[in-house]
Formats: structure tokens, C-alpha cells, sequence
């Protein structure tokens, strides 16, 4: 729990320039990845980060990712603070941009099991020290720690508000009995729509998944859409990490579209073997997406899955202009070289409505 008030973090504290050129342009571009901690090896964690600074080198202006957004487990397998250069800072000492990032149930696990490296630290300290430090100092030579104000948080940038939660090693927002976070998210959805602008809201666990290892959490179903149920604000995307795959959902919620995008492919898994699957249907077969879901817990759930990726690591680019986000998706194959080609992308407008050419709704099985 926490006492502070002010859980807001303006992009233009960390990286003035860039915030004023997002200003000025009407356009903010930045990368979106989960699940990174090469405890395994590094090399596709390497070549996620290799892709992505190849996009940022290639690009000009506005159209420059400004900033890697992290949806969670960052370090594994307990998030000691002792693994972040061997996970971190050295696969990424050449992203030439800050790196935020919410925690995922692996940075904030303290439970030892077998094979696992001591852990002698609190919930969260490895975290806390390289993300939410009181001011930027030099851990490692290749970036300064970042200076987030908590472990949930919002990054209040040119045209977005991205309201990040921090859903715990289980998958909830706050201990039975208490409500201090979900009291915080409502309080940003407010806040975020009286901004005017675009509302994404991440968290590491997803609310919906359709992989056979985790799953959805219903725990993050049911503080959502109370907060949206409160608060009247529907945000324009949901993103979130924690399965080792890519899924792009479209939830239909109160005459809004929502994309909900899971991708957790930033290099924890380094080979196809650990991509975590998705469920097969009684012939044994893997979805044709598009196709809708269904849920026992919920009949009137109006879910579809529109795109996966199962075989692949990759990362995730969202463009944002004053009526239009976009999410672009891209795969970093395990034995081949990265092609800079968009494998999936959806566009949703300010109204809610969403645009996806036909064309790249095809699962990847």
C-alpha cells in the first residue's frame, strides 16, 4: 500500500524534446513488450531489442518510437535486483530511449522453488530500485534507473494517458477486503477523460487469454469493468503480457470496441517449444481467428479473438494521433532473421470504433 497522491508521471519530466515534438506533430509513437528476462539466454531477447532499435534509428521526427512501455517480468525468476544487468541493462544498452514498465508476478515473487536463484530481497526491491528510484543514478553504465512514482502508476503523455496497474503475483489488484488500487484506477479514469485524449490501460496478468498454460483472470475481469461500470470512461485499449504469446482480442462493451491485446513475447521465451499455446478444440485443432469466444462465467460476453502469434517472439508499436491509435504487431522469428514487416494491426478511433484490414485477421497456428 501506498500513501502517495500523486501516482503521475508527465513524459515531458523524462524526455522534455521529445514530449514537445509529440506535442507539436499531434503524433506519439512507442513500443510495447512483456515477459523479457532472458533467464534462458539472451538471444532472442537480443534481437527483440535489436529490432526495435532498428526502428527507432530508422525513423525521423514524430515518427520516432519515443519511449518501451514493459507490461511486466522483467527480470526472472524472483526479480533480484543482482539479475538486472544480465536481463536488462545489457540486452538493452542500445534502445536508445527511456524504458518505463509495470511488475509482473515474477518481479514481485519472493517464493524460492527448485533451481531458482537465492532471494534474499523484499516483494518488489529489485523493481523499485532500477524503476522507481528518487532520482536517476547509474546502476548499470548503459541507462540510468527511471524515477516512476510506484509500482502502479500513469504516464501522462501528449495525446494518451496509459493508466498502469500492478496486478500482484496472483492476479489481483488489491488483497481481499481492501480496494486502494481499484480506488486509484477510477480515480485516473476520470482524470484521464477529463484530458481528452486516448485512455490505455496495462496491466501484466490479462483479462482474457485463450492459451491453455494460464489463462484469463477473472479477478482482472471484474475490477475493470467495475471501474468502467463507476466511472462511466472506457478506455480504447487494454494491454497486458504474462502468457509467453501474442493475442489480440476485440471486446464489444457498451456500444464501444476495445481492443484487448496480450503480448508476452519479449524473450523470456527463446524457443517455440516454451511459446506458450492456445487451447484446441475437440478435433484437435488450433483457432481459425477470427472467431468469437465463449465464456460459461459470462453469456453475454461479446469477445472475439482476432489474431494470435504462437511461433514467434515479437513486440508490439502503437501510434497515436489526435482521433486515431493504432497497434501494430511484429514477429522476431527463433532461427530466422527479423523482417520489418507489420504482421498484425488494428486502429481504433476516439470514438471506440475499430479498423482492421482483413487481410492480417489471420491466427498464426
Amino acid at each position: 500500500m501506498t500513501n502517495n497522491v500523486n501516482l503521475a508521471l508527465p513524459l515531458r519530466v523524462i524526455v522534455p524534446e521529445v514530449a514537445a515534438l509529440a506535442q507539436q506533430k499531434q503524433k506519439l509513437v512507442f513500443h510495447v513488450i512483456g515477459d523479457s528476462g532472458g533467464v534462458h539466454g539472451d538471444d532472442i531477447q537480443v534481437a527483440v531489442a535489436e529490432a526495435m532499435e532498428n526502428q527507432v534509428k530508422a525513423a525521423q521526427g514524430a515518427d520516432k518510437p519515443a519511449f518501451l512501455y514493459h507490461v511486466g517480468d522483467v527480470v526472472y525468476f524472483n526479480g533480484q535486483s543482482e539479475l538486472y544487468g544480465a536481463q536488462f541493462y545489457e540486452p538493452y544498452q542500445y534502445y536508445p530511449a527511456p524504458i518505463f514498465a509495470i511488475p509482473g508476478n515474477h518481479d514481485g515473487d519472493t517464493r524460492v522453488r527448485a533451481g531458482d536463484a537465492p532471494d534474499g530481497e523484499p516483494s518488489l526491491y529489485g523493481f523499485t530500485e532500477n524503476f522507481c528510484a528518487p532520482q536517476p543514478h547509474q546502476i548499470s553504465a548503459y541507462r540510468a534507473t527511471m524515477t516512476q512514482p510506484y509500482v502502479y502508476w500513469t504516464l501522462d503523455a501528449p495525446l494518451v494517458s496509459i493508466i498502469g496497474l500492478y496486478s500482484n503475483v496472483e492476479g489481483t489488484l488489491d488483497a481481499r477486503g481492501t480496494f486502494e488500487q481499484q480506488r486509484w484506477l477510477e480515480q485516473q479514469l476520470s482524470d484521464a477523460k477529463a484530458k481528452d485524449g486516448f485512455i490505455v490501460v496495462a496491466m501484466h496478468h490479462p483479462p482474457y487469454s485463450l492459451d491453455k498454460t494460464h489463462g484469463g483472470y477473472l479477478d482482472i475481469v471484474v475490477a475493470l469493468d467495475q471501474a468502467m461500470k463507476s466511472t462511466g470512461v472506457i478506455p480504447h485499449a487494454v494491454l497486458s503480457g504474462h502468457v509467453h504469446n501474442m493475442q489480440r482480442f476485440t471486446r464489444r462493451y457498451e456500444g464501444r470496441e476495445i481492443p484487448y491485446v496480450i503480448d508476452g513475447r519479449g524473450g523470456y521465451a527463446n524457443t517455440e517449444r516454451l511459446i506458450h499455446k492456445l487451447q484446441k478444440d475437440a478435433q484437435g485443432q488450433y483457432p481459425a481467428a477470427p472467431v468469437t469466444t465463449k465464456s460459461q462465467r459470462d453469456p453475454n460476453l461479446d469477445l472475439d479473438l482476432e489474431y494470435y502469434d504462437q511461433e514467434s517472439a515479437g513486440f508490439l508499436r502503437v501510434t497515436i494521433t489526435p482521433e486515431t491509435l493504432t497497434i501494430d504487431s511484429f514477429s522476431v522469428p527463433f532461427t530466422e532473421d527479423f523482417e520489418d514487416i507489420v504482421r498484425d494491426t488494428v486502429t481504433v478511433t476516439r470514438a471506440g470504433r475499430l479498423n482492421a484490414p482483413a487481410a492480417r485477421r489471420r491466427g498464426r497456428r
